[in-house]
């Protein structure tokens, strides 16, 4: 179960880079990096915004290690509660998209964040002893 959790978490941030790294190939994002804006939401990239973004992807950054290090039970609550509350901000991020690359690696992402919630919401409640 740590490892297959770590593994999900993991491809979802490998699907965020690459969503993000794709979208330097749209002239929209691209200028709007260059006006110091996010494309399309119109927030400014500034210490603000870049510190909140960090955050927001340190999160499942240590979900990788505290799917490989926490105990079953902080792991399924941690995991179930995280996957969930990324679910739905993703969920949020596509409503109005247009950009098809963009809704599918969204919906790639949410797909492995339900993943992660139904892996540790099935996480078995007494490990099996074998000897």
């Amino acid at each position: 179960m740590k490892v297959a959790l770590s593994g999900l978490w993991s491809s979802v941030l490998f699907v965020f880079a690459y969503v993000d790294i794709f979208g330097f190939f749209r002239a929209d994002v691209i200028n709007g990096a260059l006006a110091g804006r996010v494309s399309g939401a119109g927030f400014a990239i500034d210490q603000t915004f870049l510190v909140l973004t960090t955050i927001y992807i340190a999160i499942p950054s240590l979900m990788v290690v505290v799917s490989l290090l926490a105990r079953a039970k902080i792991n399924r609550t941690a995991n179930i509660v995280a996957g969930l509350l990324y679910f739905f901000s993703i969920g949020v991020t596509i409503v109005g998209e247009t950009w098809i690359y963009y809704i599918l690696g969204s919906v790639v992402e949410m797909t492995l964040l339900l993943a992660i919630a139904r892996t540790a919401w099935t996480w078995p409640r007494h490990p099996s002893h074998r000897h």
